[in-house]
């Protein structure tokens, strides 16, 4: 089978605000055995701190979320992961950052985790198009708070993608196609990617609701994953792989030199910050696990001019 073309960065393309950018084919590295050829991440000095942080709030009907697996039946108290949600918030905050917070909608049930609703790449911000119907009100009022830093590219039907499904190492976005992505929605943000000049590489989930469940940054070339991933793609593009001791601990949120571990997941912690010299911050984010969700689901990091964020 032939070799799917790389995606090489290009000049920046402007296009006026709300313009679509102009289809075209773009392709996807998929081919986990590829070497690493030294321009794939080109800019690792490491995730700054955003300049900025969106969050939700909790729905009283976050009961009805969705779910799979063993914690569908589990009981959620909206009231404690609304102190929870306080905290994580507290928590962002201590680190200098500033948090803008988005009323919660009870007619969407999963509005906190709005990390699934958009994708900020530079000064471009990707409105995705989430694979569960239930879920796509939420994007609208996120992209309205977008507009105030980043030009709009609103993804169209068929293509499908979770910003849970997008992990950003420097110049390289890892996009998961799994239950809630498709293949349709990483070439989208391909295209967008490929205008501030990042390149895009495909991972199959399996296993997992979305990427960023089985594997996250804790540094710039450092990722944390469970057994469950093959770190072949990630080892092949330059980045050092750590198995988690927890198998829910992978998904930590690293904002500049501190590293953010839930509560839930203390062996996961002390591995980060013994056994690798990091800095890190427990959050208890018990309810939200409860509902598939994790540290990284509850926000959106927007870089400032020239960094990137994890």
């Amino acid at each position: 089978m032939p070799q799917p073309r790389r995606v090489v960065p290009e000049r920046v393309k402007v296009f006026l605000p709300g313009a679509p950018p102009r289809r075209r084919s773009v392709k996807v590295a998929t081919d986990p055995a590829s070497e690493y050829d030294g321009d794939v991440l080109p800019d690792l000095s490491g995730p700054a701190l955003p300049a900025a942080v969106l969050v939700r709030g909790v729905a009283s009907t976050m009961q009805r979320c969705l779910r799979e697996g063993p914690h569908e039946a589990l009981p959620i108290d909206v009231d404690r992961a609304r102190d929870q949600h306080a905290g994580y918030v507290r928590a962002v905050r201590s680190l200098g950052i500033e948090v803008h917070e988005l009323p919660a909608d009870d007619a969407c049930p999963d509005c906190c985790f709005i990390e699934d609703t958009a994708v900020v790449l530079g000064k471009a911000a990707v409105i995705t198009r989430p694979g569960a119907a239930s879920r796509r009100p939420e994007v609208v009022p996120v992209a309205r708070v977008l507009e105030r830093w980043c030009e709009i590219h609103r993804m169209q039907e068929p293509a499908t993608l979770d910003g849970g499904d997008v992990l950003c190492a420097g110049r390289t976005l890892f996009v998961g196609i799994s239950a809630r992505t498709n293949s349709q929605g990483a070439e989208f943000l391909a295209r967008i990617a490929e205008m501030e000049g990042t390149q895009t590489v495909t991972i199959p989930v399996e296993g997992a609701l979305h990427l960023k469940s089985l594997c996250t940054l804790a540094g710039p070339r450092l990722l944390l994953h469970t057994r469950v991933l093959d770190p072949a793609p990630f080892l092949a593009r330059g980045l050092g792989c750590r198995i988690v001791p927890d198998p829910q601990g992978a998904n930590v949120l690293t904002l500049g030199q501190t590293v953010l571990v839930s509560a839930s997941h203390p062996a996961t912690s002390d591995m980060i910050s013994r056994g690798l010299g990091l800095g890190t911050l427990a959050v208890d984010v018990s309810e939200f696990h409860k509902a598939d969700g994790a540290l990284t689901c509850l926000s959106i990091r927007i870089p400032a001019a020239g960094c990137w964020c994890a």
